[in-house]
């Protein structure tokens, strides 16, 4: 199990992208068909679904709802809906059955420790950490799933095993992986009591008044874009309660270098937490950091930026460190990746920019 939610599942991000760039009306293709028991007292589709079918959560069968891929006798329904006995539930979607079964591709594989328990990897920006809708192959996954093809106990297809937590594909940085049952399981329990060490470096659009502060806020999916993940009040009952911590590396005076470490791990945590207190991650299209949102309005400006995102066409945004506790030996495991080529230059510039004006 992946207890760390970091990220937008890959497939049904992919899937959505594709929905909306394409438009109008698609063809859909089955994926799911279920006939409801007699008997069946009026239950939920989505909570009748997370107990009818295998690695299926509740949030996602709801996002299929909404997207419009699920129906009941051959009639798209909301989550809300109660099946009866007898009705026959459909899951359709905009692309062939494709089988996601991992096998081995050799691609290269940046390993920056490994054990017999486990082992922590690097990954660039870029890379699709697991396969979904039109990244079935190429993935770290699969890369991994090579280095190990040799290792008689290391099944890719074993949920018990591999990554603990995931990336969003253009974040840069280190990932642990397990690979045994029992390291997995000590090391997801880390994951999700909190007990791990992570820090993150990204470029942010604006200035901060303070050195440090502290962003609470529960996430939750955007309900007027489902790509994006949207801040709501801490006491309310929408997302899922999120801390960032952040801490002010360096001001370039109109964007800021800054750590941030998760209290939490939410999908797309700090650039939905950035966005909300106005400075989203600089080329974060996304969540709007393509856009000038602080400086000059000349046109050598203008320029300037577009230079910039150039240089680090993404989210500047890397997974700096990452500590844990070893699964069998309980020693504290501390690593560090300094910043990828692409976003170290686009610090430089800034560095130098500011310089230049100073």
């Amino acid at each position: 199990m992946i207890d760390d939610e970091e990220i937008i599942d890959e497939g049904l991000d992919e899937l959505l992208d594709d929905e909306a760039a394409e438009g109008g009306e698609q063809q859909l293709y089955e994926h799911l068909r279920l006939e409801v028991d007699r008997g069946q007292v009026p239950l939920r589709i989505d909570k009748y679904l997370t107990e009818h079918t295998q690695h299926s959560s509740r949030n996602r069968i709801q996002q299929a709802a909404e997207a419009g891929f699920l129906f009941v006798n051959d009639r798209p329904v909301k989550s809300n809906y109660k099946v009866r006995a007898g009705d026959v539930i459909t899951l359709k979607l905009n692309r062939p059955h494709f089988d996601t079964t991992i096998v081995p591709e050799e691609m290269p594989l940046d390993v920056r420790y490994e054990d017999d328990d486990l082992m922590v990897v690097y990954k660039p920006a870029g890379l699709v950490v697991h396969p979904g809708c039109g990244n079935f192959h190429g993935t770290l996954v699969h890369a991994v799933a090579w280095h190990l093809r040799n290792l008689p106990s290391y099944d890719p297809n074993d949920p018990q095993v591999g990554l603990v937590h995931r990336i969003d594909k253009d974040t840069s940085g280190l990932l642990v992986v397990a690979k045994t049952p029992e390291a997995k399981s000590c090391l997801g329990k880390q994951f999700f009591n909190h007990d791990t060490h992570r820090s993150y470096v990204a470029l942010v659009w604006g200035n901060f008044v303070e050195d440090e502060g502290r962003i609470e806020g529960n996430i939750g999916r955007d309900p007027r874009d489902r790509l994006r993940m949207e801040v709501f009040p801490p006491d309310s009952e929408t997302g899922k309660p999120a801390v960032t911590h952040y801490h002010v590396l360096e001001r370039y005076g109109y964007t800021t270098l800054v750590e941030c470490r998760l209290e939490t791990g939410r999908t797309h945590q700090i650039r939905a937490h950035m966005r909300h207190i106005g400075h989203p991650l600089f080329g974060d299209e996304r969540y709007g950091g393509c856009e000038i949102l602080r400086g000059e309005r000349t046109a050598s400006y203008k320029a300037y930026i577009q230079n910039c995102l150039k240089i680090c066409p993404r989210q500047a945004l890397h997974a700096q460190t990452l500590g844990f506790k070893h699964p069998t030996t309980g020693e504290q495991m501390d690593f560090t990746s300094p910043l990828p080529d692409d976003l170290e230059a686009l610090v430089n510039k800034w560095r130098n920019r500011l310089k230049a004006t100073s």
